[in-house]
């Protein structure tokens, strides 16, 4: 009776042995399945940042290239001017010779245009890089050209 007694013991003990590695076994499926799942989610929160990243590189590279433009433009322009300006000062261009131009002229008038416009390009140019920058006026720039002898003389 005694060894039977014992026998029950010890499957008693192997019972309750079982039971509790099979609530372990059951505890860690549930661990691994909440760990897949965070990783899942991890997963897809990465792939959305990538994405960002390249739409923000592709943007960049888009900005780079319309300020590379609008600077090849602005250096038109500037060269623009400045045969333009040479053409109406022969004093700062004596080889060309010619007289300055009336100031009720038309063409004076479209050079004052073009002036501003010039300077209205740099300033928002100068403005992106943080520096502060003031476009003269058209009527700065008669003004400025007021003390050249010949230039609106009245």
């Amino acid at each position: 009776m005694e060894s039977g007694q014992a026998e029950l013991e010890r499957l008693r003990k192997e019972g309750g042995e079982r039971a509790a590695q099979q609530e372990r076994s059951s505890q860690l499926e549930k661990e691994v399945a909440a760990l897949r799942e965070k990783i899942h989610h991890l997963d897809d929160m990465l792939k959305s940042q990538q994405r960002k990243v390249r739409q923000m590189i592709e943007q960049l590279q888009n900005s780079k290239s319309v300020i590379h433009a609008k600077d090849a433009a602005i250096q038109e322009l500037k060269e623009r001017v400045s045969y333009l300006e040479a053409e109406d000062h022969p004093k700062a261009a004596p080889r060309l010779g010619k007289p300055f131009p009336d100031p009720k002229s038309h063409f004076f008038h479209q050079n004052l245009e073009m002036h501003d416009r010039i300077e209205h390009l740099i300033e928002k140019q100068v403005s992106r890089g943080g520096s502060s920058a003031r476009a003269r006026s058209k009527s700065e720039y008669v003004s400025r050209c007021s003390g050249i002898p010949g230039i609106l003389a009245s």
